[in-house]
């Protein structure tokens, strides 16, 4: 008799802010970037990806992907690459041992959850493909390290492989052509820092103008100032930025993220034609930071700026106040994702320009509060039923 039995995992799994950004690829089929990056694992309580992968040979209609509730392309390279490494993983299981029920033949049905924007800036790509996969790799049963499962997750999204670990990951741009040594790996755990904090100031949730994939590809052909970061800036950060974290020196960590953050957008501006993701809002925040370090006597906040307009401001724990106060109280609380446990009771320990007060104050729609953690966790908590039918959630 035919096993139509439905099988499932489920995965959560965080979303990863780069200090040293990756920029580039010497690969575009295999995803090999022409840099090594190194990033900060944010809490998955306030930002993650939730995923249930399931199986069945009842599965008539093939391979599927249920994204936000959306249906989603699955027949991508990208896609079709993790699906193809993952089976043939679980294949290798199967012949080995032929009692195992034959799940690799069967077509996999997908839902995914995001609880924050898509395509908005905020790395969901990374944390969707990180989910797709360490799901699937559950589902398989399969034996498989972070660092293993980062080799397909690389071929998702680059910055997936990343968010396979928790704490601080650098992923190694490696030199194999075959890509076999460009794998992601734990510089330390959560526990080592936990006391590091990022504050996301939201500008824009609508999707980029420029995709993060176009816009590398034609930074790559044109870029003058290109050749520069990949051989000498990234190198010199990334050696820096370990040895900061290593010895929790924030001041060195903030010198680095925000040099590394100014070096890649200055690339970008370099790009010909230029692609510009921060905007005035982005200016403002970065003036913001600067006068809350000068009025702190010391460094105590430090940005960074992905693909897209929105701030990421990572601060101690122990200067919240000085950091979140200041931004709390030029924001107003009516702005939305304020936690209340940490902004009451906080005092304006300096007011900020007028100018960059009022672009913040209107260009600013959302923050989230949040800071260093783990990496994908297993859940029971599934998007799909034992029938194999999609949850419906509230």
């Amino acid at each position: 008799m035919a096993d139509t039995k439905v099988y499932r995992a489920s995965t959560t799994a965080p979303v990863n802010i780069a200090v040293v950004k990756y920029w580039g690829k010497r690969d575009a089929k295999l995803n090999l970037p022409t840099n090594s990056s190194l990033s900060v694992t944010l809490a998955q309580s306030d930002l993650r990806t939730l995923t249930t992968a399931s199986c069945s040979a009842s599965y008539t209609e093939g391979d599927s992907l249920l994204l936000n509730g959306e249906p989603s392309d699955v027949s991508g390279a990208r896609t079709q690459a993790c699906f193809r490494e993952l089976r043939a993983r679980r294949a290798a299981l199967e012949a080995a041992d032929p009692s195992l029920p034959k799940l690799s033949t069967m077509p996999l049905r997908i839902v995914s959850e995001n609880n924050f924007p898509t395509a908005a800036g905020l790395a969901s790509s990374a944390a969707g493909f990180a989910a797709f996969v360490r799901a699937i790799a559950n589902l398989y049963e399969l034996p498989a390290s972070p660092s293993e499962l980062s080799l397909i997750a690389r071929q998702g999204s680059g910055s997936a492989c990343r968010s396979l670990f928790g704490g601080y990951v650098a992923w190694r741009m490696g030199e194999n052509p075959d890509g076999s040594d460009s794998v992601a790996d734990q510089v330390a755990e959560a526990s080592h820092w936990p006391e590091m904090r990022a504050l996301i100031l939201v500008a824009s949730a609508a999707k980029k103008g420029v995709s993060s994939t176009s816009g590398m590809q034609q930074t790559v052909a044109t870029s003058g100032l290109f050749a520069e970061r990949v051989s000498c800036v990234v190198p010199q950060h990334m050696e820096g930025m370990e040895r900061a974290i290593r010895d929790r020196d924030f001041a060195a960590f903030a010198e680095i993220t925000m040099r590394d953050s100014n070096s890649f957008h200055a690339t970008c501006a370099d790009t010909y034609p230029p692609i510009f993701y921060m905007n005035d809002v982005s200016r403002a925040a970065v003036r913001a930071v600067e006068q809350i370090n000068a009025a702190a006597g010391r460094t105590v906040a430090a940005y960074t700026f992905d693909a897209g307009p929105n701030a990421v401001i990572y601060y101690l724990e122990k200067d919240t106040e000085l950091v979140v106060g200041t931004f709390y109280h030029a924001l107003g609380g009516e702005v939305p994702g304020w936690k209340q446990t940490v902004v009451s009771g906080l005092k304006p320990s300096l007011s900020l320009d007028e100018g960059v007060a009022a672009l913040l104050k209107s260009g600013i729609s959302r923050v989230i509060q949040t800071g260093v953690g783990e990496g994908p966790i297993r859940t029971d908590e599934h998007l799909i039923g034992e029938d194999g039918t999609p949850v419906k959630r509230t």
